[in-house]
């Protein structure tokens, strides 16, 4: 099999980059500084572009069989478009066939109203609003524009182990909340690349 993983370089992307390594499969990278990913190996092939740029995607993902966008950002507090505009050139690029794995988040679409309080009501509108609305027309861009798709809602994040052990929910009720580590989300999003059983569906992972 072979995975394409944009935003590679730490996070999600890069623990999902290292586990699909490790289990043998032929992984491509999109980066924009190659210096700054901390892996190499024979079997990783290593793109250099900007994931907004329609040429830099379409080398990334011709011939992948699943394409998995892990970009994330620090810069929350300012207007943050990288993620429609990624979206938008996936959408161009990719194939029927292949399969496009995306991480958002708790607060994107039906999934916002079940974190915590504190999360609803003040950190996700005064510190997060601008990126989560654009990570919610990512999500309907995708919706609308991929034919094969699983769009990947992760609860608070942190930098646990790989533990194989949490819930990855549709329905949402009577849930408010909850943590995993991003090792425990590309655990997800590899089991779902190797045997898809979520597509065209938003599951909200959870421990």
């Amino acid at each position: 099999m072979r995975i394409a993983v944009i935003g590679a370089t730490r996070g999600v992307g890069l623990a999902l980059t290292q586990a699909a390594l490790a289990e043998g499969y032929d992984v491509t990278v999109l980066v924009r500084m190659p210096s700054r990913m901390p892996v190499s190996h024979t079997r990783l092939r290593i793109v250099v572009g900007d994931a907004q740029d329609s040429g830099a995607i379409e080398k990334a993902v011709e011939g992948q069989d699943v394409v998995c966008d892990c970009l994330g950002t620090t810069s929350v507090l300012r207007k943050i478009p990288m993620f429609s505009r990624c979206a938008e050139q996936l959408s161009k690029a990719l194939k029927p066939e292949q399969l496009l794995i995306a991480v958002t988040g708790m607060g994107t679409g039906d999934s916002r109203g079940h974190g915590s309080w504190l999360y609803d009501r003040l950190f996700l509108p005064l510190v997060l609003g601008r990126m989560y609305a654009d990570k919610d027309r990512q999500e309907r861009i995708i919706k609308r524009n991929i034919a094969r798709w699983i769009i990947v809602r992760p609860g608070f994040l942190n930098n646990g182990p790989c533990t194989g052990r949490y819930r990855a929910l549709t329905d949402l009720r009577n849930i408010h909340g909850g943590r995993i580590s991003r090792a425990d989300v590309a655990h997800f999003m590899l089991s779902q690349a190797k045997s898809p059983q979520f597509v065209g569906q938003t599951p909200l992972l959870i421990c």
